[in-house]
């Protein structure tokens, strides 16, 4: 018996070296980078900084370059003291990562102002609201039948599948490009309707050219500047902006990224990045590594600093950062999208309601008109807005003024101006480069452009929004994090729908 159990006491302990050698989990995990870098300190970078902060602990520096405001295209104009909304105007209740941001910073949400819409199509106004659920719900049946209905069903059906990403990113699953995490979500239906057009995708559903062109047409324009050419899913999202119980954050949506920033203990670098390069270098601990020199300038100075991992958090448009990537073999894939230009407009006047309605100015109660594809008006939308503090809310106005925001594809002359107001005291223009060009089909930009270097921004091919940025940033985030630390079975897993249902 004792030689016999001490052979088998040698062999159990030749089998625990061997399994403390080469079992899959006990390996010492990696240690964490030194220092991160995130180009553009809008909800994208500063989500990305707080999910990375989460992921790699508090030993890892993280800078954040920003040439801008921080927050981006979340950000305010000012009439006459008060802020209103800018940019990035609402946000959907069931937009979990946006929610959750409000609720760890402490802010608080402000609900969406009740509105009235009408849609002009150049003549007249061929729908209006009424304060009346049960009167609105008899024109639309009365002018389209059950298709608002359809279209209602459609939405809930796609918005039900796109919720799955949030169970997926809560079991830190991640995709390494944006169609596997589309396909993720819902399948070979979701790459259909990246690659066609909302009009082909909702004229196959059977919906007719009437109700497109003077409901789902208009919606397009107020929320992307674009009409039924735009790709199906990113459609799909707009139409989401148009249901009950949207809110904002008090004091502005940009708080949101002063407060991730903040959060996530990020130090921000005031200054434009010009160059990323790709350089070995040797490190503290001794040995050569693959880093990321990134090259800024501050002011008439230029800078540099050196990381383990970057993530791009701005597009990579020649027209709003002029990145240069060096020495890379292979080279960073070359992309530039095409973004879309729109103006917002300010106006605090006495709307000219004649232009869209004979009623006299006191019978007219709408307070947001869109448009249709073939009006020839020089505007996308106009609407009453409030300004982001609430406690800022003017007053009922005796006199009929109000702050009206609108969208325009160009800016508008005092001469349009003129034409929309019958008097106005104050008026401020903001042109931007707000959301992508959609051309379906959509080859959307890598999400990996090299080891350890992620761009977040080609989410915004699928569809540009707040949540969106913030689900490219918290893949990215957990990307980067399993990519660092070799966790390549937590990379792009096929059905995980239904791998997730059968966990206990």
């Amino acid at each position: 018996m004792g030689p016999t159990a001490e052979a088998g006491s040698s062999l159990l302990g030749l089998w625990l070296l061997l399994c403390s050698w080469g079992c899959p989990g006990s390996a010492e995990p990696r240690a964490p980078p030194d220092k991160i870098a995130i180009v553009g300190a809008g909800i994208g970078g500063t989500s990305a900084a707080y999910y990375l902060r989460q992921k790699f602990g508090g030993s890892v520096k993280i800078d954040l370059f920003e040439r801008g405001e921080v927050g981006g295209r979340l950000a305010t104009l000012t009439v006459e003291g008060q802020e209103y909304e800018s940019g990035g105007s609402v946000i959907h209740p069931l937009n979990l990562h946006m929610k959750r941001f409000v609720k760890d910073l402490g802010l608080s949400a402000a609900k969406d102002a009740d509105s009235l819409t009408g849609v002009y199509n150049g003549e007249k106004l061929v729908f209006e609201e009424s304060r009346w659920f049960i009167i609105n719900m008899i024109k639309l049946v009365w002018h389209y039948g059950f298709q608002f209905l359809r279209l209602h069903m459609w939405v809930e059906d796609i918005l039900d599948k796109f919720m799955r990403i949030y169970r997926y990113q809560s079991h830190d699953y991640a995709f390494s490009s944006v169609e596997k995490l589309m396909h993720a979500l819902g399948g070979d239906n979701f790459l259909r309707m990246l690659n066609g057009t909302l009009l082909e995708t909702l004229e196959k559903a059977g919906f007719s050219e009437k109700f497109l062109n003077e409901i789902v047409a208009p919606v397009m324009r107020v929320n992307y500047g674009q009409n039924l050419s735009i790709n199906g899913f990113v459609g799909a999202v707009s139409l989401c902006g148009v249901e009950s119980g949207l809110w904002a954050v008090e004091g502005g949506n940009k708080l949101v990224c002063s407060g991730l920033l903040q959060a996530s203990k990020g130090n921000l670098i005031p200054g434009s990045v010009m160059n990323i390069v790709e350089k070995t270098k040797t490190k503290r601990t001794g040995g050569p590594a693959k880093m990321y020199e990134v090259v800024y300038q501050t002011g008439s100075e230029v800078h540099s600093g050196f990381y383990d991992i970057v993530l791009v958090a701005t597009p990579l448009n020649r027209k709003m950062s002029n990145i240069t990537f060096l020495n890379f073999d292979p080279a960073v894939e070359e992309f530039h999208q095409d973004y879309k230009h729109i103006v917002t407009t300010l106006v605090k006047g006495e709307l000219n309601t004649t232009i869209f309605s004979a009623r006299p100015l006191n019978k007219f109660d709408l307070t947001a008109v869109l448009t249709t594809d073939n009006s020839d008006l020089f505007i996308n939308s106009i609407g009453i807005v409030s300004p982001v503090r609430e406690q800022d809310t003017p007053e009922p106005t005796t006199d009929g003024t109000h702050v009206w925001k609108i969208f325009s594809a160009d800016t508008l002359t005092k001469r349009q101006i003129l034409k929309l107001f019958l008097s106005y005291d104050y008026a401020v223009k903001k042109p931007w480069l707000a959301y992508p060009q959609y051309k379906p089909p959509e080859k959307c930009p890598s999400i990996v452009l090299h080891d350890h270097l992620y761009y977040l921004n080609g989410i915004e091919c699928a569809a540009s929004a707040m949540e969106m940025s913030a689900i490219g940033a918290h893949n990215a985030a957990l990307l980067a994090y399993h990519r660092w630390n070799g966790h390549t079975h937590m990379v792009d897993q096929e059905d995980l729908h239904e791998k997730l249902k059968t966990e206990l």
